[in-house]
């Protein structure tokens, strides 16, 4: 399967701690090696990376380490092919625009006999299973609300279409618009709120720690989500088969 990481916040931030130790399990720490990809959000805008070599070896993952992009939602995914071939098209995160805004998908897990009717506005571009939930998705978020809804008013339909998704198999997924991070749990994902007093992290998949306290104010939040604990000294909260989680300004609500 797949490995997935969302950061959401109240603050511009930089990812590049926890992409650090994530990278690692793109080919080094784990065998997820079939290609990666991250986007951030900056106000409207979006930068978008993706490279099907292994995230641990990859140049544009390099450059990320040491780019420090702040952003208050960012989507990173690493690959592990179950259903289309190792190609640039086929590596998450996906991206697609509705209501004038861009919305950005990655998904881990592996389903089976989806094959819904799409219409013209949202098809995929690669064969996999993923892309074509995340076009079904948005092509039924469209078709719900006529523009942009409330955060709580988008929970509620996404709540409904990822159990429908789910039925045909693991539906581990995170989606975000910019505004708020939404994650899903079909088998596995963890998240931990980082708030003040901030405290020293160590990362489990790289010699490497930091001390929060020395990089943020008293008013930084920070929610980071993931399919495994990226830390060894942090209280991680496990997700509920099939629980729905969105994350507003650093925090769960």
């Amino acid at each position: 399967m797949c490995q997935l990481l969302g950061m959401n916040c109240n603050t511009p931030t930089d990812v590049v701690f926890s992409f650090t130790g994530f990278a690692e399990r793109g080919g080094r720490t784990d065998h997820h090696a079939d290609g990666w990809g991250i986007a951030f959000f900056e106000g409207r805008g979006l930068r978008h990376f993706v490279d099907h070599e292994p995230a641990c070896a990859s140049p544009v993952a390099e450059l990320i380490r040491h780019y420090p992009i702040k952003s208050k939602n960012v989507i990173s995914h690493i690959r592990k092919a179950t259903q289309g071939v190792v190609a640039l098209e086929n590596c998450h995160p996906f991206v697609r625009e509705l209501w004038g805004r861009y919305w950005v998908f990655a998904h881990n897990g592996d389903l089976k006999d989806f094959h819904p009717r799409l219409h013209a506005a949202f098809q995929p571009v690669g064969s996999t299973d993923s892309e074509r939930a995340f076009c079904w998705i948005m092509q039924e978020m469209a078709k719900s609300h006529a523009g942009v809804p409330s955060v709580a008013e988008l929970t509620i339909t996404l709540r409904e279409l990822a159990a429908r998704v789910a039925s045909h198999g693991t539906f581990n997924f995170m989606l975000s618009n910019g505004q708020a991070l939404w994650a899903h749990a079909s088998t596995h994902l963890h998240y931990v709120e980082r708030k003040h007093p901030f405290a020293d992290a160590q990362l489990a998949d790289e010699d490497l720690h930091i001390d929060f306290a020395r990089t943020t104010t008293p008013d930084d939040r920070v929610a980071v989500v993931v399919t495994a604990p990226l830390t060894t000294n942090e209280a991680w909260t496990a997700f509920a088969p099939g629980e729905l989680k969105v994350f507003v300004d650093g925090r769960a609500v």
